[in-house]
């Protein structure tokens, strides 16, 4: 793990000397789901199909962002991994680019791994969008875990892992400029995530635009 969050330091921070003269670059890290941690890419998920992972970060990258991302293998603790990501983001900043141009988008665990980010970096400048990842008793069962960004929830009225994170709002100690919330109906349950469907998408997309008036 250690050797491969170096090799990622090293790989953004060449982009990122590539990208210094331009300062108006946008840039997402996508954490995926926990499906494809502990299966391969092509593999089909019994109810839900393959997990489109290459199309969702096509899908950002055709609209002007700077992508990082990569398949996790094995059950990774979120919070160390979490830690990865932190210091990444920080190497981005120190050269130059504004916390506000770097959105941190999670699916399912990789909702969980964002979330753990916004409360290790507690930057409010941040962006976060934060999919099918939270559920009631996560104040019970991760009471660490503190909002601190510009925070968009997205989750399925279908899917048993992701309600509304409002009580999780309530409890954070930072100051949250910017707070947003969607319910979608798609009737997939969890599988929506699967796929880069419009319906997260857009809004994603809008939230890392620092468009925060997102429906």
């Amino acid at each position: 793990m250690k050797i491969l969050s170096l090799f990622i330091g090293i790989l953004i921070c060449s982009t990122v000397f590539a990208f210094e003269s331009k300062n108006d670059d946008r840039f997402i890290f996508f954490l995926h789901n926990r499906f494809i941690e502990e299966h391969e890419l092509d593999e089909i998920h019994p109810e839900f199909g393959r997990t489109e992972y290459n199309e969702i970060i096509s899908k950002f990258k055709k609209n002007g962002f700077k992508v990082f991302s990569e398949k996790r293998n094995g059950n990774v603790n979120a919070r160390e991994y979490a830690v990865g990501i932190v210091n990444q983001i920080d190497s981005l900043i120190k050269s130059g680019i504004k916390a506000s141009s770097i959105t941190v988008v999670g699916t399912s665990k990789g909702g969980y791994i964002a979330q753990y980010v916004s409360t290790l970096a507690n930057n409010p400048d941040l962006n976060f969008v934060f999919i099918a990842s939270y559920r009631n008793t996560d104040i019970q069962n991760f009471p660490e875990i503190n909002y601190c960004g510009n925070i968009l929830t997205i989750y399925e009225a279908s899917d048993p892992f992701g309600v509304s994170s409002l009580e999780r709002k309530k409890t954070s100690t930072c100051s949250i400029k910017h707070f947003k919330e969607i319910e979608l109906n798609t009737g997939l349950g969890h599988g929506f995530l699967f796929k880069p469907l419009k319906e997260w998408m857009e809004p994603t997309i809008n939230w890392a635009n620092g468009k925060y008036n997102v429906e």
